[in-house]
């Protein structure tokens, strides 16, 4: 199974970068969009782990943002996006309220803790070195930045869930308008392969073969099961496009997005999970704002796969490739 091709940094103005501590399996991801870019949320799983969500609704005052923090080491990653906020000031970037430069930067999080050592998690330094590494040309994928230490099919725990990763993926919508994505897959559920309907990833029976999550929900144990089951999940991501869209707009975008968690994800959304998509919009090319919130659950879709073909075993959790699941 091959990677799909491009990354959210072919949207003009995107960069990415990467930090990770790959004894302790955690990291952080930032999405740089350093000229400001307008921004939406939509916020879907029932345990969520958030920062700066509410200003990206329709109705709030600011519009754009300078960066997105996607990090491990649940709540306590979330002060990853102290240090993409230093980085930002040093260099003059924010919103202007004439005595300093506010930058806008929203964060997510997901739940890594179990996989490696749970004392060390994302932190302002590890932010700002991420920020540091940030370019624009391909993206590192699978074990690296917030997709360390994420895990796929964890109804039983991490003892017989599989290594998942983070992912990246870009579409070309013609008339010069891309849209790309970049999304840490951290899930609950299982991961299924929308073009052949079968699942590559996710919970292992005591054979190592793939147990199919929605087939034991359903059953008695299942439902038994889930009174205990892992709450330590999450799928957290970024669709950035070229297109200019309104924030009503661009919030659209995020909403359609998670489609792509539904496409790939068996079951997505749970209680259990905190997904949440970020959307952003560098307002370059004119287009259709259903034409790119068609294809946003593609991309994003694309991203979630890419993550678990690149993702390499790690904290005792096998992958797709190295179970044979996928070639």
């Amino acid at each position: 199974m091959k990677l799909f091709p491009g990354s959210i940094t072919d949207v003009l103005g995107i960069k990415v970068g990467h930090d990770q501590d790959l004894s302790a399996l955690t990291g952080c991801s930032v999405v740089l969009c350093e000229s400001g870019a307008i921004a939406g949320v939509d916020q879907r799983g029932g345990a969520p782990g958030t920062r700066e969500t509410d200003l990206l609704r329709p109705m709030h005052l600011v519009e754009k943002v300078h960066a997105i923090v996607l990090a491990g080491g649940s709540a306590f990653g979330l002060e990853a996006a102290t240090g993409v906020m230093r980085y930002l000031e040093e260099r003059k970037i924010g919103f202007d309220v004439r005595v300093a430069h506010v930058p806008i930067v929203p964060a997510a999080i997901l739940f890594d803790l179990e996989v490696g050592d749970s004392t060390v998690r994302p932190d302002a330094a590890m932010g700002y070195r991420a920020c540091q590494n940030a370019a624009s040309p391909m993206v590192s994928q699978g074990n690296i930045g917030a997709g360390t230490g994420a895990a796929v099919g964890k109804m039983f725990g991490v003892k017989r869930a599989m290594k998942g990763g983070i992912g990246t993926a870009s579409m070309d919508l013609g008339g010069g308008v891309i849209i790309g994505s970049l999304v840490a897959v951290n899930a609950y559920g299982d991961i299924l392969d929308p073009t052949s309907n079968r699942l590559i990833a996710g919970l292992l029976d005591q054979n190592s073969a793939l147990a199919d999550t929605m087939a034991i929900m359903k059953t008695f144990m299942g439902r038994r099961i889930l009174q205990f089951s892992s709450h330590h999940n999450t799928v957290i991501g970024v669709v950035a496009t070229n297109a200019k869209l309104s924030k009503e707009a661009v919030n659209k975008v995020a909403q359609t997005a998670h489609n792509g968690l539904a496409q790939t994800i068996r079951p997505a959304h749970t209680m259990f999970d905190g997904d949440t998509i970020f959307a952003l919009s560098t307002n370059q090319r004119r287009t259709d704002v259903n034409i790119v919130a068609a294809y946003a659950p593609e991309v994003v879709a694309r991203a979630i796969l890419n993550a678990i073909i690149a993702a390499e075993p790690a904290g005792g959790l096998p992958t797709a490739r190295s179970l044979g699941f996928i070639d």
